[in-house]
């Protein structure tokens, strides 16, 4: 057997499957696209995880295209957190040029142009659906790991939730957290004591610090009502496609504290409120995170623990989470691991840190007796990617250099006008577009320190006039006349009395 039917056979064998799959496009040997020789990824094995990783400009864009277009198809929502801003593409029929019909040609697949049905959304002031969370829906354990508290300030925290759960006092923004923060060590410092023990007021003060270096990256946006249904990311349109969710986050590229609290916020609600799928035949949601570093770059220990807790468990509710970034050693060890699906486009070795890394990257694939990945990663053209995913015995397939189909939609952004058409036609849009601001611990709590001032303030202005009172009285009664004080003074003395006491025995001998 040649090198060509050996190499044929073994991505045959490892890339066909008995039930349903998507297809990224054909195998690569020696720089050549072997016709016919598909690399295709099972469903049933896409929550487990994912990473596409490249330098600018290789084609991971393009490589989400690709398989958000297959999901939706295949009736599967995907969620997308577009960074760049240049995904919205997906949304209107690509048009065939000749270096696409030549690309498929060489694969060996028909190409057909089509649009999928999108939802713009936003946790900023970007228009489109707003997603939004309440600080309740957080509660103190996710919340001080993003605020990165030690122990002490933590259990303040679960003390400040355990206080407004107690007196049915809603929690929903950051004003909210705040005044109870204030609350705790001012006027209601007595309270909080008796119910809940001494409250460090260094403590609170860092909390605070903390609460105000995510406002400044605009998380006041986010924190409130309504607050956003995961049901709502789940939805297929009446063709049976289902929807790319798309949230737009060009504006948040420096605010990366919000982009993360944002994220894991968004993956413990999911996991939270998706029931358990066991070994299902396919994913219920597929996200892709663009810009993976932002997550990563500044999180704490605690917080990158919490990403990998959730990122082990979530894929037990058929969730399948997609890592999109420039090298795969910006994402930590214990996430890298535990993702099934990587497709790794070309690196670049410009300086000796660069082909360090381009050696730590090859070591995270199966060996090939058909490649020296390190070599391959520097010479793989634009839109071609070393594939290796899992099959669907969650066996790793063998190594595949591919050249990758082109995407059925545009290639390109909408334009600002295909974005408000967009955005007027989506009922989510409306669903979400109103800002509820309904009474909650921020005005409570003020309502009940206007109220306790006003009794205080009453109880001194009785107080006030019964010391009035009394002084009005004694000055009453020490004000007698001079002839008032003289009878007084006769009628009490020892010389009258002993003379009436004589009078009144001989009256009664008498």
């Amino acid at each position: 057997m040649s090198r060509k039917e050996d190499f044929s056979k073994q991505i045959i064998d490892g890339y066909s499957f008995k039930g349903d799959f998507i297809t990224l496009g054909g195998a690569i040997l020696d720089s050549e696209v072997m016709q016919n020789i598909l690399v295709n990824i099972p469903l049933k094995t896409l929550n487990r995880h994912g990473l596409i990783a490249g330098a600018t400009g290789t084609g991971k864009t393009k490589t989400i295209q690709v398989l958000s277009e297959q999901l939706s198809q295949k009736g599967i929502p995907v969620l997308m957190m577009d960074i760049k801003g240049d995904f919205s593409g997906v949304a209107k029929p690509g048009e065939e040029k000749p270096f696409i019909s030549e690309r498929h040609q060489k694969i060996g697949l028909p190409y057909e142009t089509k649009g999928f049905p999108v939802e713009l959304m936003s946790i900023s002031e970007q228009n489109g659906v707003r997603l939004r969370a309440t600080i309740s829906e957080f509660g103190p354990v996710l919340l001080s790991r993003i605020l990165d508290l030690t122990d002490t300030q933590a259990s303040i925290v679960s003390v400040v939730f355990k206080y407004c759960d107690d007196h049915k006092i809603p929690l929903l923004d950051l004003k909210d957290f705040k005044k109870v923060i204030q609350y705790a060590t001012e006027e209601g410092k007595a309270e909080f004591t008796a119910e809940y023990g001494r409250i460090s007021t260094a403590s609170t003060g860092t909390i605070l610090r903390k609460v105000i270096e995510l406002e400044q990256q605009d998380a006041d946006l986010f924190f409130g009502e309504k607050s956003f249904e995961i049901d709502d990311l789940m939805r297929i349109d009446k063709n049976g496609f289902g929807y790319i969710n798309i949230i737009r986050l060009t504006d948040i590229q420096d605010k990366p504290k919000l982009f993360s609290t944002f994220m894991l916020s968004l993956l413990a609600e999911i996991y939270n409120t998706m029931p358990e799928k066991g070994d299902s035949e396919q994913p219920e949601l597929v996200l892709f995170i663009d810009e993976a570093h932002l997550i990563f770059d500044n999180a704490s220990k605690v917080l990158l623990d919490q990403i990998e807790t959730i990122i082990k468990l979530i894929r037990s509710k058929g969730i399948g989470v997609y890592f999109i970034t420039q090298n795969p050693t910006d994402v930590p060890s214990g996430v890298l691991a535990q993702l099934g699906l990587k497709i790794q486009h070309a690196l670049r070795a410009f300086t000796a840190n660069d082909r360090k890394a381009i050696k730590m990257t090859a070591e995270n694939y199966p060996l090939s007796d058909f490649y020296k990945t390190d070599e391959v990663l520097t010479s793989l053209g634009i839109g071609e990617a070393l594939v290796t995913a899992l099959n669907e015995k969650g066996i790793p397939t063998p190594l595949a250099a591919t050249m990758m189909r082109a995407p059925m939609s545009r290639m390109d952004i909408l334009s600002q006008d295909e974005i408000e058409d967009c955005i007027k036609t989506s009922k989510l849009a409306e669903k979400y577009e109103e800002v509820i601001d309904r009474e909650s611990a921020y005005e409570i709590l003020n309502k009940k320190i206007d109220t306790a001032q006003v009794i205080a303030e009453k109880e001194i202005e009785k107080k006030e006039k019964e010391k009035t009172s009394k002084k009005s009285t004694k000055n009453t009664s020490t004000s007698q006349s001079p002839l008032t004080k003289s009878l007084v003074r006769i009628f009490t003395s020892a010389t009258f009395i002993r003379g009436a006491m004589g009078l009144l025995l001989k009256i009664m001998k008498k």
